[in-house]
């Protein structure tokens, strides 16, 4: 998926056309993803690759999008540990995420 994911940005920065790239950076607890997990977020809203799916990458979704806007690069904290009316959680840990504009 690594790969993938490379090639998702080199096409990108080729094209010039803006991407987010989104790296779990460290983990603590029980999470989907664990350090090192890649997404990449077009401007038009679809991604490529995934760091856990769900609300915690919808969250981090929504801040690549403003990172897309605003081109500042930010950490988000994923805290997978607080229950979500009418979801069962079945992680229970905290994620860090990296966002950064790379094109």
């Amino acid at each position: 998926m690594q790969d993938e994911i490379y090639r998702e940005l080199m096409s990108a920065i080729e094209k010039k056309q803006p991407v987010v790239l989104a790296t779990v950076a460290r983990t603590r607890g029980s999470t989907p993803r664990k350090t090192g997990a890649k997404m990449v977020v077009r401007k038009d809203g679809s991604f490529f690759g995934t760091i856990g799916g769900g609300c915690g990458e919808a969250e981090v979704w929504q801040e690549a999008m403003e990172v897309l806007a605003d081109g500042k690069a930010r950490i988000v904290t994923v805290d997978l540990t607080e229950p979500t009316d009418g979801e069962d959680k079945i992680c229970g840990g905290v994620m860090d995420v990296f966002v950064e504009r790379m094109a």
